[in-house]
């Protein structure tokens, strides 16, 4: 769905700060507090806006050790493998991949000997699990994304 200027406008200032009132909201982008509330529930009856969230600080809760595991499975079990990984607390986001692994999880862990432990005893009995190979992040470069301004360019690259 192509978004409206206006509606660009919307998911923009929500990204930003989605606790903002719809008063506020709605002087940002130029409209009353009914239009503007009728236009969020519009965006989030189409899909486009998924929900709301606080997002917490990994670190600061303790969780110091970001890793990204590749996992090859038996296909047989990608099912169970899936809902296993939907399961497990500590697995922050995961990925079906191309190439040589089927899949891409990140995960959060305390510190070295908690990684060990969850790959050792925890990620390596997953349903169907055959193969991982971990790489660890040093830093965090980029964390975050704005779809408002990724639609603005690609918007311009396709000359709208």
């Amino acid at each position: 769905m192509a978004l409206s200027l206006l509606d660009q406008k919307i998911v923009s200032a929500l990204e930003a700060d989605a606790r903002m009132s719809f008063a506020a909201l709605a002087e940002i982008v130029g409209l009353s507090k009914t239009p503007c509330w009728k236009r969020v529930k519009a965006l989030e009856e189409a899909g486009i806006i998924r929900g709301y969230r606080t997002m917490l600080d990994a670190a600061l809760l303790g969780f110091g050790l970001e890793a990204f595991i590749q996992v090859s499975i038996d296909f047989e079990l990608s099912e169970a493998f899936e809902a296993a990984v939907r399961r497990h607390p500590l697995i922050w986001r995961c990925h079906a991949t191309t190439g040589e692994a089927d899949y891409l999880l990140h995960i959060v862990a305390t510190d070295m000997n908690a990684l060990d432990r969850i790959l050792r005893q925890e990620l390596c009995r997953l349903p169907g699990v055959k193969r991982t190979s971990t790489s660890m992040s040093t830093r965090e470069i980029k964390s975050d994304i704005s779809f408002a301004d990724a639609a603005r360019h690609v918007g311009k690259e396709n000359g709208q």
